[in-house]
Order: C-alpha cells, then structure tokens, then sequence
C-alpha cells in the first residue's frame, strides 16, 4: 500500500479535514447519552416537562450539528477517493503502456485490464471508507469507554473485558481471509482473459459451433470464482454474529450487575441507561469497524496487486536519451544474435549475423515458428536480444530512447490492429503534424488510396477498429501507417498475406519507386513476395539456414528450394 501513498499528495487536506469533521460527529454522538440520563433522572424523576423538552432541543441540536459534520466528512472523503482513483489510474494506464514485452507477457493482458479496473475500484473505494469510518469507530469504541468509566468504573470493566475480545476476534479473521480475497482476484484475471479470448474469438467458435463447449468453460469459472467466495464469505460471516454475541452478552452483564447497584443506591436509573446506549455505540462501531476491515481487507490485497505493476521496470528507465546520431549507410546490423523468451528452455533465434545498407531490402522466410517475427521484433527493441548486437546506424539498439528508436522505425504487424476512428486518425499515430497530402502519398503507395478515396467521407471514413473492411483494406492501411514520413527502416512483417497477387506486385514496385532511401526488412511466407530482394535469410528452428539472392538460394539452400517448388506447383 506504501506504493500508492504519492497518488494521495495532492488530496492532504481532504485526508486530514475529513476524518476530523467525523470525530467531531462521533463526540456529539457520545454526549447523547448523557443527554438522555439527564432527561431520565432529572425531567421524568421530577416530572419537569420544561426540562425534558429543553434536553429534547439539545438532542436535536446535536443530531443536526452531527449531521452537518457527517455530511461535510463526506464530501471531503469523495473529493479524495475520486481523485486518488484518477490519479492512480493515469499512473497504472501510464505504466502499463510503459513495459517492455516480457513484463506484458509474464502478468498477461487480462489481468493488467483487470487490475486497471477492478483493483483500482477495490482500492478508491477503500480510501473512502477510511476516512469517512475508519477513525471514526475506534474514537467511537474508545470514547464509550471513558465516557462509561466517568459514569461507573466497576461496570466499565464489562467494556474493558469485551472490547478487547471482539478485537481479538476481527483480528484473526483478517489474517485468515487476507490470502484468501488475493486468491478470489487471480481467478477473476482468468475469468477477464476467457472472456476477452472469447470476445476476440467469436467467430472462430461459431465456425466450430463451439459455443456450448466455451460457456461451460467459462461456467467453470465462474463457479471456482464462486466457490473462493463462498469460502472466504463463509469466514467474514462470522464477524456480525460473533461480535453481537459478545456484546449482547456484555450488555447481559451491564443490566444485571446495573442493577444490582441500582438496588444499593450507587447508581441511578438514567445511568444505567447511558451505559447501556455507550455498550451499544460500541457493539454498533465494532460491527462497522468488522465490516470496514473486509473492505479494507480487499483493498489491501488489490493493492498489492496494483503496487506489482507500478514497480516493474519501465522499458525506458535504464535508457536515456542520447545526442542526435547520424544516419550511416550501414542502418541495421545483427552481430551473433541470439534470443530466448523469458522461462523458454531455447532460444527462438540463434547466432545471426547480417548488415542491412541504406536503400537495400532484405527478406525473411522461413516455416512457421522458424523466429522470422522473433528476429524482427528484436530491431525495434519490443525484446533485447539474449546474446549479440542489434545495432542501428552504429548504435547498440539497447541504448537508445526507445521512443527516438522507433521514430527511426516504421512497422506492419503481422496482425493487422487497427483502432477505433477515422481513417486520418489512424494513419497520424507518428504524429499530429502529419499532413493529408502525407497520408495520401502514403496510401498510394501502400495501394490502399483507390479504395480509401471511394469512402463516403474519405480520409474521415471512421474504420470502427477495421471491423468494416477487409482482411486487405486493414492490411493495406496498417502498411500505409508505416509508410507515413519515410522511416529509416522499414519492417514488413509477413503483413502482405491478405493480398492478391497483381496488387503484391504491384505494391513492392511502390516501395521501390518511393520508399527507395528506406532500408526494408520483409517476411513474408511467399518467394515471389521476396525474389527481388537484395538479400534473402531462410530461417528454419530459429537458425539461418541460408542467405543470399533469391537465384542464389534456389541453388545453393534446399530449404528455400523447396518453398519454392511447393508454392509453384501449388500455383500451378
């Protein structure tokens, strides 16, 4: 929790005065009492109407006074909570949008989605029940205490034996179900990343008509979810009649042992009365602060939760900015490379080396799971490379800004995302100053402007994320993304599979004729998409197998021929 302390700096005031208008509330609640044994031993004793409607007045003064201050903690309590949920958010939101691959990869998407909703929710709602409640109720259950000592010291000890007891008792059920709501969250990150799986995934499960399959799945798991809570509810339950078991019976005690000492003439009526309402304000504020403390209970484990990811290292923080450096005519180098994910027993690439000059292009081919996207994701630095150099325009990838890295870099995913807005809005992700005839331009190339140009409202088409087009109009838009500002090096990564052939082409000749200055990497699962690169690597089980011009490898590499062959026959 001492993680999330900073987000509540700018709230300092709220988080003093609030709880301070609360135990201003809480004294005028324990001057109440006293108030009624008034009325009891003087007003009714003396049957004194006046006096008992004068002491009615004070009642209804302090009712409204406390009312007051209760209304005003609260105010207070949501300005604080509200912000400091903004605030942590924006944090988190930052954060996340800050780690590399690997930390994405290690905690998972949904549970990062989770924990930005769910946990942060859990942990706002924690800071408000704190400052309206959580001074509060001890004041409460300790200013009960002294004010019923005042009244009868040897019937306080009742409090004194019970009070302890019930906090004894809130105290081992706090141990108990702390580990056990950390556990109901981590089933609620499974039950977000079914849901998003299948949310993502509908039509592959209509396809298969898998729908029944999938929502027993996911009734599993909601009924595991179900279960934890039904176990640590089965335990907090126990708080409320436990707590009231002990107070009712220390009430028991007061009455009896009360009036037995009413009996003797050392206590009056009204007193007796007063130490009644004191043990109920007690039992009332214990059952508060048992309630208070399973929310604060789950706030405490969302928030540990929540302080994992704020303190994961950001991919930028060993980086810093350096000086401005030049463009040389070796743009991309790879020296002895090799790479492994994060708990993989082997590496994914191994030991490749190449040099990539300024207006070359360079394909990438290799059979599925051959690490083509492995060694691409490695240039723009989305991995750091196990063993080896990447190296841009001189410079070891790892010490550069990676912002300023990426600037250099333009990149077509092999999945094509495109998000929610216009067409512009899509295409201006390197920057807001882009202009119209920039996209456009781009477009062209990208062979995307004749259909893009026929829209009803062309460049302010909103795309909807690209779920109204086509699996090659995304393609195409998410290659003219790329294409925008003509970067240092350009990666295609296997991005042009959706297209037809005569517009491959006809693409490819683009990038020649105006993306001549750019290095290009391409992967692509297609030999005629690469047959007119300068230099061609066929990757096979992570490890270059052969390299060299597209005539070269159909002598010298067996693995390329026979992509070759296959694809040729297949065509034919």
């Amino acid at each position: 929790m001492k993680r999330l302390l900073p987000y509540l700096r700018n709230y300092r005031k709220q988080l003093f005065l609030g709880p301070i208008f609360k135990l201003l509330e809480a004294v005028f609640e324990l001057i109440v009492p006293l108030v009624t044994a008034k009325i009891i031993d003087v007003g009714i004793a003396e049957n004194d109407t006046g006096y008992i409607f004068r002491m009615a007045g004070v009642m209804a003064l302090l009712g409204v006074c406390g009312l007051c201050f209760a209304l005003t903690c609260q105010y207070f309590a949501s300005q604080c909570a509200f912000g400091f949920g903004t605030e942590l958010r924006n944090a988190l939101y930052k954060k996340i949008d800050s780690l590399s691959y690997e930390s994405i990869d290690e905690t998972g998407a949904s549970s990062l989605v989770n924990r930005l909703i769910n946990d942060t929710n859990t942990v706002q709602n924690g800071v408000n029940m704190f400052i309206r409640l959580a001074t509060r109720s001890p004041f409460l259950v300790i200013g009960a205490t002294v004010m019923a000592l005042t009244i009868d010291v040897k019937l306080s000890l009742i409090f004194l034996i019970t009070a302890p007891l019930i906090a004894i008792f809130i105290t081992l059920v706090m141990k108990k179900t702390v580990p056990m709501y950390k556990n109901v969250q981590k089933k609620l990150d499974r039950a977000v990343q079914l849901t998003r799986e299948n949310i993502d995934g509908t039509r592959v499960i209509r396809a298969f008509s898998n729908q029944s399959e999938e929502t027993e799945r996911f009734g599993k798991c909601a009924g595991d979810i179900a279960d934890s809570a039904e176990r640590t509810g089965r335990i907090s339950s126990l708080l409320n009649p436990v707590s009231f078991t002990l107070m009712n019976l220390g009430i028991t005690a007061v009455i009896w042992f009360g009036g037995l000492r009413i009996d003797g003439g050392s206590l009056t009526t009204g007193e007796l009365t007063a130490l009644i309402n004191y043990m109920t304000q007690i039992l009332l504020a214990l059952l508060v602060l048992a309630n208070l403390i399973i929310t604060f209970t789950k706030a405490l484990a969302s928030a540990e939760r929540l302080s994992s990811i704020l303190e994961m290292d950001s991919e930028t923080s060993d980086t810093p900015a350096k000086a401005e450096i030049p463009e040389k005519p070796c743009v991309l180098e790879f020296k002895n490379v090799s790479f492994g994910y994060k708990n993989s027993s082997g590496y994914a690439v191994k030991n490749i080396s190449f040099k990539l000059q300024k207006g070359q292009r360079l394909g990438i081919i290799g059979g599925t799971g051959s690490g083509k996207t492995s060694l691409a994701n490695l240039i723009p630095c989305f991995y750091r490379a196990t063993e080896g150099e990447v190296l841009v325009n001189g410079v070891n990838v790892n010490e550069y800004d990676k912002s300023e890295l990426r600037k250099k870099i333009g990149i077509a995913l092999q999945k094509t995302v495109l998000f929610s807005g216009t067409v512009r809005d899509n295409m201006k992700f390197r920057g807001e100053n882009i202009s119209d005839e920039e996209i456009i331009s781009a477009l062209k190339t990208a062979q995307g402007w004749e259909f893009v140009s026929k829209m009803p409202d062309v460049l302010d088409t909103y795309i909807s994320g690209g779920k109204n087009l086509s699996g090659g109009q995304r393609q195409r838009i998410s290659i003219a993304r790329a294409l925008v500002n003509s970067p240092e090096i350009l990666i295609l990564d296997d991005c042009l599979s959706a297209l037809d052939f005569s517009t491959d082409l006809k693409l490819r000749q683009a990038l020649r004729e105006n993306m001549g200055s750019s290095a290009v990497v391409m992967i692509s699962q297609r030999c005629t998409s690469l047959q007119d690169c300068d230099n061609i690597i066929v990757m096979d089980d992570g490890e270059c197998v052969g390299m060299g011009t597209h005539n070269e490898l159909l002598e010298n590499c067996e693995v390329y021929r026979e992509i070759y062959e296959t694809q040729m026959s297949d065509n034919n």
